[in-house]
């Protein structure tokens, strides 16, 4: 298949159904009235900016219509480890930017403790808008959303995975795994290997569970050799 496409066929998993040539330049459209023609054109040739232009534009699901504004995610598009969570809460949906609350702090403690960065790694959610009243996600929900984590996975190409919490593991790999049952074993998705661990939420209702994430990230420190 062409690189052309490709594009063409993501686009249409997107939920694009319309290509405007009028202005001379190829623009696909979104099945909504309310959308802007300038909201889906980008000026960017990286492909993750195309993409986080298409997530911004995304109305796929009733989330659109609660949300503030759309987390599509943050980090260094080169990274090694990349860090998968579930969905935006209050202060995500405010910033715009996924793990800034307080969870987002002990995320940022833990990376640190890996002797990173935030920058140095890339974090994004399986969800890119907010449930309202941080519900659980809704399996149609994770369905409308999950092209795009998978194609954030596919162009970062990290070496590893950290899925956080059993929403984000379960929707990057369509099986039915249980945190608590996984956790700590390495998985694997499309050739990148992923460690399951809780996600820091649960940590700050659980705090003796942090022995049990240190642990599992050693043995990522281990993989990516920085222990």
């Amino acid at each position: 298949m062409t690189d052309l496409g490709r594009e063409l066929e993501l686009l249409k998993e997107f939920g694009f159904t319309h290509l405007d040539l009028s202005s001379g330049a190829a623009a696909f459209r979104p099945p909504s009235e309310k959308l802007k023609p300038a909201a889906t054109e980008s000026a960017s040739n990286d492909p993750l900016d195309e993409l986080r232009t298409i997530a911004m534009a995304c109305e796929k699901c009733r989330l659109a219509k609660t949300r503030t504004q759309v987390v599509y995610g943050v980090g260094n598009p080169n990274a090694d480890l990349m860090f998968i969570g579930e969905a935006p809460g209050r202060d995500e949906d405010l910033q715009g930017e996924p793990f800034v609350g307080r969870a987002g702090q002990l995320l940022t403690d833990i990376i640190k403790a890996m002797r990173l960065k935030r920058d140095d790694v890339y974090i994004a959610n399986v969800i890119k808008c907010r449930p309202p009243e941080n519900r659980n996600p809704e399996p149609d929900e994770l369905d409308a959303c999950r092209p795009y984590i998978r194609r954030q996975v596919e162009l970062i190409q990290p070496k590893v995975i950290v899925t956080l919490g059993r929403f984000a593991l379960q929707s990057l790999t369509e099986k039915a795994y249980g945190v608590t049952s996984v956790r700590g074993q390495w998985l694997e998705y499309n050739g990148v290997k992923v460690m399951p661990t809780y996600h820091p939420a649960y940590l700050l209702r659980n705090p003796a569970a942090k022995k049990e994430v240190w642990t599992d990230m050693k043995k990522v420190m281990t993989e990516l050799g920085l222990s």
